[in-house]
């Protein structure tokens, strides 16, 4: 073993042989092997226990067997060792198995390159590939689809390893690789290199359909959605995922028309396909057309995995289906879903925009295992419910867990802090993000502090912390101000924010009536007057009026503004009649100060 320890290795890949000793003490499986067994079938046996392997400790007593038995020296047993250490994510494992070789081939050489891809080390995999190189181990088509994947991960990209790794593509021989082309072309469209993207596809010699939906889909990175329609038309055949790709490229630009179309047209649709139009209905904010899509997966047989269960409930959420948000639920569980970070934070989210906290509550204490996403829903369901104490306390609890947050972390906070009007608290928390965890304040966390200080009567502070920010404000955070400026009948920031805001949004008449109502509350009549002029001028009116949501026996009816195209619309008119008089009856007056 000492000599082992002496050998050369990169010394990227040293590791402590700590482990080794561990897995000495391990009990081993060789009796259960039998020691009448050629080596042939002790080779087999341990490789089948290598396939079934579902638990950690499961493998590290089957590479105890591969030492006693002496097996850790077969190339076949080590690729297979090594595999099983990607799955679990476990480097030093694969790193030990690879140094404790006398003469690694290169399917145990492409076996680490590639667990050191998967695993996020893209420089350690380069040097490991320059180490083969130096042990005089040609390269196959398998290890430069590692190295490309890798030359396209984080940092690695900026440094030219791409450019790098192409040129050794050429000098070994692959230039003409199906394999090995594909990924070049899927590297370049990565990392924003179209150009170069579409040259190394154009000169393939031949192209699989693969290629062909590579090549579409770089097209969709760029934005380029003419060519990836030209090119899918001249494709000789199309796979699921070519089809899947262009319709999340037309929703992308909401062209949900085509997409539609598409998804229509599509000979054959996987679970795949059904979820990623259920996400193209719901990015373009078309919720119901997203559960309607559900509901026909689930009529044609077809089974949805977690992934769709999330995109269906997280329509559930912003529709406020609470019934049948309830439904989906007891379908994940009479189903056999396993409740995961990402159904799991999606229960959370539906339940408290719902309104059923106390659901949120309880399905936020059951989960098993919680991540980022789970606390960010829970805080921002307390938050928004005016639990403003609860949510701060849960985010000091998430701190406890070491879950580190993020910007949408500190929305939800700092939401908190303007819901209960702790104007110090939230203070302390917008420094702490970029002093504590370095996350840069964006537009959202600068409109929630403008929020804040405006409700609180701290007029002059919002002002002067909308003019010291980095960024450009938006119409959002300049809304925020003059809210504040009527809720505390600031008249003279309320001009500066208007005037703001009719540059940003000219043809917005929320803004021109907010200061109308504010002029009229203090019986400044003829600004009143001019300001309406104005309005008048330049055809301002309210275009788009707000739409509200009622689930009922498990139909969401969708409601407008002065809406009369609902089928009880007369039924609907005479009950508020009847209410109105019931109010004036009552004595009831209304606020009037929104609607003049």
């Amino acid at each position: 073993m000492a000599s082992l320890r002496t050998r050369s290795r990169p010394a990227s890949l040293s590791t402590s042989l700590s482990t080794l000793a561990k897995l000495n003490r391990s009990p081993v499986q060789a009796r259960h092997l039998g020691l009448t067994q050629t080596v042939t079938q002790q080779i087999q046996a341990i490789a089948d226990q290598i396939k079934k392997c579902s638990k950690l400790n499961q493998l590290e007593r089957i590479y105890a067997t591969m030492i006693k038995t002496n097996t850790n020296q077969d190339c076949f047993l080590t690729n297979q060792f090594i595999s099983a250490c990607t799955f679990f994510c476990r480097l030093d494992y694969a790193i030990l198995a690879f140094t404790q070789m006398q003469q690694p081939n290169v399917f145990v050489y492409n076996a680490l390159i590639r667990a050191l891809v998967h695993c996020h080390n893209p420089i350690q995999a380069l040097l490991l590939y320059k180490h083969m190189l130096r042990a005089g181990v040609r390269p196959t088509s398998f290890t430069f689809s590692s190295l490309v994947k890798a030359c396209a991960c984080g940092l690695v990209s900026e440094f030219g390893f791409g450019d790098s790794v192409h040129g050794h593509v050429w000098k070994h021989g692959f230039e003409s690789h199906v394999f090995v082309q594909t990924a070049l072309v899927d590297f370049y469209a990565n990392v924003g290199k179209f150009v170069e993207s579409k040259r190394v596809f154009d000169e393939m010699p031949e192209r699989d359909v693969f290629a062909w939906t590579t090549m579409v889909s770089g097209f969709l990175k760029a934005g380029d959605l003419g060519s990836s329609r030209r090119l899918f038309d001249e494709m000789p055949e199309r796979n699921t995922a070519t089809w899947n790709a262009m319709i999340d490229g037309y929703a992308r630009v909401g062209d949900m028309e085509s997409a539609e179309l598409l998804f229509d047209q599509m000979p054959v649709k996987d679970v795949i396909s059904w979820t990623t139009m259920i996400n193209c209905y719901s990015q373009n904010k078309q919720f119901r057309e997203a559960l309607a899509v559900f509901e026909e997966m689930r009529r044609n047989k077809v089974n949805p995995d977690e992934v769709t269960m999330a995109s269906v409930i997280s329509a559930c959420a912003h529709l406020g289906a609470l019934d049948t948000g309830k439904e989906i639920h007891h379908y994940v569980m009479q189903n056999g879903f396993d409740v995961d970070v990402y159904i799991g934070s999606a229960l959370i989210d539906m339940y408290a925009k719902c309104g059923s906290l106390e659901k949120s509550l309880l399905v936020f204490c059951k989960l098993r295992e919680k991540n980022l996403f789970c606390w960010n829903s829970i805080i921002e369901g307390l938050a928004v419910h005016g639990y403003a104490r609860e949510a701060l306390q849960m985010f000091d609890m998430m701190e406890r867990q070491h879950v580190k947050p993020n910007g949408v972390t500190f929305v939800s906070v700092l939401t908190a802090c303007t819901h209960a009007g702790l104007v110090e608290v939230g203070r302390h928390k917008f420094l702490s993000m970029t002093r504590d965890y370095s996350v840069l304040p964006g537009i959202e966390h600068y409109g929630c502090m403008v929020d804040l200080l405006s409700k609180a009567g701290l007029l002059e502070d919002a002002l002067a912390l909308i003019r010291s920010m980095k960024l450009e404000p938006n119409s959002v955070i300049w809304g925020s101000l003059l809210s504040g400026c009527k809720l505390h009948r600031n008249l003279e920031i309320a001009q500066v924010a208007v005037n703001k805001l009719t540059v940003l949004e000219p043809h917005n008449s929320g803004y021109y009536t907010l200061l109308v109502n504010m002029y009229a509350e203090v019986n400044r009549w003829s600004q009143v007057a001019q300001i309406r002029q104005i309005m008048r001028k330049l055809g301002v009116e309210k275009r788009f009026p707000g739409l509200s949501w009622i689930d009922m026996d498990g139909e969401i009816h969708q409601f407008a503004a002065s809406d009369k195209s609902h089928l009880a619309s007369d039924e609907i008119y005479m009950i508020l009649a009847e209410l109105d008089v019931q109010l004036k009856l009552a004595s009831y007056v209304p606020e009037l100060g929104c609607t003049l």
